[in-house]
């Protein structure tokens, strides 16, 4: 009954308009209060800070100044062009062309809001001088955001695996296939859609116009290269590639690009600031609230009651599934994933499923969750930058979130999808 009353509390909070951290954090310290627990308390600023202080958590920040220092030197006008170049010639060009340039851009910043903010300006412009409806522009700028945090590097991994223990570098690797199959998934409904309603297609490119744009885009693709490469021969920590990440960025923008100046510096800095403080005090906030939930051994709860309707780890896992959607309705991403991980980590172990798919098959779920009203993150930030009502965006995202779905269903029951290519270039754990 106590498990029901922690979150029918946290939900209570967070429908007030507090925001999640803040919520969690007093929900921790109303129960622990309320259980007499005084004494434990004293511990809650310790407890605050060593959530934080895991040296996989320090990815996070390097991790973010890249994408900003990417952003910031005409990063991607390049890859736009060299995808433009690509896929721009099949029918809904410059929609291809979007997805293209999120799968690439994946390989620079692990945010799927950054994602957006950073292509969706630029992206929607193109589309809407060109003929495209500006709801399907921003459902395709919104849609293809999503694939970014998915394609390595990612945060979410980052977290998931400082929280679980798990390979951070086989969560990267696994992380491959699903995010080209999402790619794959929102070009055929590109294509269907384009075809329905019209949409044009750009010229093919010459060969000298492709190779061209090709080396423009080479030296920034580099980045997942030097991020995951380092990972897999061992020569980097999850942190250490961040951190070669970076100066590899800024090097490239400052000194190579020369489109970063140094005054532009303390503008690149604070912002990568503000939103590593704003991921960290969530993470922290979550670590009270995780302490109360292994307190009242909330996981042991949970896990009794998923095992009396089904032992059968596919069962569960649709079960997890269908959670995870709900919660996406009404909550951000990594909040959701800190506070789901301490309960379902025990079940996930109990059954034997392989951690490095679930924590795949979560973040997937929860790039689903980015697109949904009334809280997805991404849908607010595409319904603000090209105008659209968010309803209205959310209505022209049904197929793309089809579309999405699909890959879950894919990857929930697929295993192979998530775990051959860390098993190729790693080994099996098994």
């Amino acid at each position: 009954m106590l498990t029901a009353e922690i979150f029918l509390v946290l939900v209570g909070l967070i429908m007030l308009g507090l925001p999640i951290a803040i919520s969690m954090g007093l929900t921790a310290v109303f129960f622990f209060v309320a259980l007499g627990e005084t004494d434990v308390l004293t511990m809650v600023p310790a407890r605050m800070y060593s959530s934080t202080t895991s040296f996989t958590l320090l990815a996070i920040p390097f991790f973010i100044l890249t994408g900003n220092l990417m952003n910031s030197g005409g990063i991607t006008h390049r890859l736009f062009r060299f995808a433009q170049n690509l896929v721009g010639h099949f029918r809904g060009g410059l929609g291809h062309v979007i997805v293209v340039s999120a799968m690439i851009f994946a390989g620079m910043t692990g945010a799927a809001v950054a994602e957006a903010a950073a292509l969706g300006t630029v992206e929607l412009e193109g589309m809407i001088k060109r003929g495209f409806d500006r709801k399907f522009s921003a459902a395709i700028v919104a849609s293809a955001s999503t694939i970014g945090p998915v394609i390595p590097p990612s945060i979410p991994f980052v977290i998931y695996g400082s929280i679980t223990g798990t390979s951070v570098g086989r969560l990267f690797l696994g992380g491959f296939v699903p995010g080209f199959l999402m790619g794959i998934a929102l070009m055929i409904i590109v294509y269907i859609v384009s075809r329905r309603r019209n949409y044009p297609k750009e010229r093919r490119a010459t060969l000298r116009e492709f190779l061209d744009s090709t080396l423009g885009a080479l030296s920034a693709v580099a980045t997942p290269v030097i991020i995951i490469g380092g990972m897999v021969s061992g020569i980097f920590t999850p942190t250490e590639a961040a951190v070669a990440a970076t100066v590899y960025a800024l090097v490239l923008t400052m000194f190579v690009y020369k489109e970063v100046k140094f005054k532009d510096l303390p503008r690149i800095l604070w912002e990568t600031l503000e939103a590593s403080v704003r991921v960290l005090f969530i993470i922290s906030a979550a670590g009270i609230f995780g302490w109360l939930l292994i307190h009242q051994r909330v996981p042991e709860t949970v896990i009794a009651s998923l095992m009396s309707l089904s032992q059968n780890p596919w069962v569960v896992l649709l079960i997890i599934n269908v959670i995870l959607l709900i919660l996406g309705c009404f909550m951000e991403g990594i909040c959701i994933m800190l506070l789901t991980i301490p309960v379902f980590m025990p079940l996930i172990a109990k059954l034997g499923i392989d951690p490095v798919h679930f924590g795949v098959m979560m973040t997937l779920n929860l790039m689903v969750g980015l697109l949904t009203p009334p809280v997805g993150m991404v849908l607010y930030t595409l319904a603000s930058i090209s105008k659209v009502p968010v309803w209205a965006l959310a209505h022209e995202l049904r197929w793309h979130m089809v579309a999405l779905a699909v890959v879950l269903f894919l990857v929930t029951y697929v295993p192979g999808f998530v775990t051959f290519v860390p098993n190729l270039f790693m080994g099996s754990t098994r």
